[in-house]
Parts: structure tokens; C-alpha cells; sequence
């Protein structure tokens, strides 16, 4: 069931990603890190998040763990920008985004290669 997987994965992307972020405010909360480094920060959650996500999901798969764990992150940015421009009606893509984007599936294929592999 490669759908299911696909499914998995996106889910386990969003908890990681919640997790992290979580601990990530509080470090912020209770520490004096500079708030330059948030942007960064989310970009990097969001990418380990889909590394984790796509690597577990392709766990039980045996091919296209490329074309998997890449489905995975796109999927995952689209459900963010689509979440992200319902709240904010002046939402943009920028530098940032474009990088978000190409980290994401990027690191959603090694994650896809890494599950396949693992088996």
C-alpha cells in the first residue's frame, strides 16, 4: 500500500514538525537566542521533519523511494502553503519559501533512499 505510506509519512512529518517547533519556542521562551535565527530554524525543522517522515514510511516499501519520499515532501508543503495562505490572505512565495521548497523534497528523497535501503 504505497498510498498509505505516502499518508504515513506526511503524518509523521507534521508531528515531528510540531514536536520540534514546540521545543524550539520554548528554547526561545527561556533563552536569549537571537530571533534571526527563526527563519533558519523553521527551515531546518521543516526539512529534518520530512527526512524523518519519509525515511519511516518507506521502511516497508521496496522501490521508488525516491519518487516517495519527494511525494512526501511535496505533499507536506502543499498542505503548509495551502494552510498558510488561508490564514494569511497576503501570503507570497519568497527566497525563503523557494529554499523551504527544494530543502523539503531534497530531503525527502534521502529520507525515501535511506527507508528503501534500511529494509
Amino acid at each position: 500500500m504505497p498510498n498509505l505510506n505516502i499518508i504515513k509519512g506526511v503524518i509523521i512529518s507534521f508531528v515531528s514538525t510540531l514536536i520540534l517547533l514546540f521545543i524550539f519556542s520554548i528554547i526561545l521562551t527561556y533563552s536569549s537566542v537571537s530571533e534571526n535565527i527563526i527563519t533558519p530554524t523553521i527551515i531546518i525543522i521543516t526539512a529534518i521533519s520530512i527526512f524523518i517522515g519519509s525515511t519511516i514510511a518507506n521502511l516497508k516499501m521496496n522501490k521508488n523511494g525516491l519518487l516517495n519520499g519527494a511525494l512526501i515532501g511535496g505533499i507536506y508543503l502543499i498542505i503548509i502553503y495551502i494552510i498558510s495562505s488561508i490564514i494569511n490572505q497576503q501570503f507570497s512565495l519568497t527566497l525563503h519559501s523557494i529554499i523551504m521548497i527544494i530543502s523539503s523534497i531534497i530531503c525527502g528523497m534521502f529520507g525515501g533512499i535511506l527507508g528503501i535501503n534500511k529494509t
